[in-house]
């Protein structure tokens, strides 16, 4: 919608990181009676930085991967985020409300899934946990008992809703969290591994539940998982984070074309072939006389690979495998990302 002057109307993000920076100060205790005493008179600190000059934005809406290594930043960002901890230094705007100023408020706009820690009341059964939240968030009887049926439908919820909590399996009590997390109509869900532990059918119920509010109601959704495949089917922008350090904010394609280099030739022989030398390729691995071929893309295309191929063997059958994002990923926690390519998505 154009504005008086002639200028567009611009959304404005609804999560706002601006120069976030979180530092953890400790007593350094030295070993014995002598540095148990002396720690007395005169103590010594040690600083510990989370996360350093973390910066991105995200607009209404989005499902987005947040990705690190374990100790890279990323459940500090959330615990920041959701108002638990206080940045050392920086601004954080969710909803346009400063998380740690207004708990309150900011806990009436987010919804929070933690794959090791649950929201739900042990002893009580799984409807009598949703009533309390109802109770707790206020939610209008209505719309609780038209979001209750939904989620249920949507995460087989029914037949064990009068199940005692404790007596749930991971899988049953993952999308009773997932249901719980939504009650309330949050603008914003914080999923910190939801799928961990949990078997092939229970994810897919998790993925689709995902899917499914984000689309229909444009909850914004920040997802940090170790599991790629979720990030693979979930999202289309991913934050990626370590040592404290955003180092590439963008699209998943872009981070394929910038760091998916290389590609695998699986090369089937007529025979077994003693000594392959491929010009330009590398031998990945072989199994009798499945050979598979690493190239780099940017140097050759796999057409012209499969001709060199070709014209040096007989074989039987060739393929393409494309490099997966848990590969590509993998290698950049291993290698580094370089220090002057830091990618933002703006």
């Amino acid at each position: 919608m154009p504005l008086g002057d002639g200028k567009a109307l611009v959304a404005m993000p609804i999560i706002e990181a601006q120069s976030v920076r979180k530092v953890f100060r400790r007593i350094v205790r030295r070993p014995g009676i002598a540095g148990a005493v002396a720690a007395l008179f005169s103590r010594e600190y040690e600083d510990k930085v989370a996360v350093d000059d973390v910066n991105f934005a995200l607009e209404p809406g989005e499902l987005v991967g947040y990705l690190g290594p374990n100790g890279a930043g990323k459940s500090t960002t959330i615990k920041m985020l959701t108002g638990i901890l206080v940045p050392t230094s920086g601004v954080i705007r969710v909803a346009g409300v400063v998380p740690y100023e207004r708990r309150s408020d900011n806990a009436e706009n987010i919804g929070v899934v933690f794959g090791q820690r649950s929201q739900l009341y042990w002893d009580l059964p799984l409807r009598e946990s949703f009533e309390l939240l109802r109770a707790i968030y206020d939610v209008p009887r209505d719309r609780f008992r038209q979001n209750l049926a939904h989620f249920s439908a949507i995460l087989d919820l029914e037949r064990f809703m009068d199940t005692p909590v404790r007596q749930l399996s991971l899988g049953e009590r993952m999308r009773g969290d997932f249901a719980a997390a939504m009650l309330h109509d949050p603008k914003i869900v914080y999923l910190d591994e939801p799928t961990i532990g949990l078997d092939v059918v229970a994810k897919e119920a998790i993925r689709t539940f995902i899917t499914t509010v984000n689309r229909e109601r444009g909850t914004t959704v920040i997802l940090t998982t170790h599991d790629l495949a979720d990030v693979e089917r979930l999202t289309r922008r991913i934050i990626l984070i370590d040592e404290g350090r955003v180092i590439f904010d963008g699209a998943l394609e872009q981070l394929r074309t910038e760091f998916g280099t290389h590609r695998t030739l699986v090369v089937t022989f007529v025979e077994n072939i003693e000594t392959v030398e491929v010009p330009g390729t590398e031998i990945e691995s072989r199994e009798g006389t499945v050979v598979r071929l690493r190239f780099d893309r940017r140097l050759l295309s796999a057409e012209a690979v499969i001709r060199r191929v070709m014209e040096r063997y007989p074989i039987s059958d060739v393929s393409i495998i494309e490099p997966d994002i848990d590969s590509i990923v993998r290698r950049i926690y291993q290698e580094g990302y370089p220090a002057h390519a830091v990618w933002s998505a703006t």
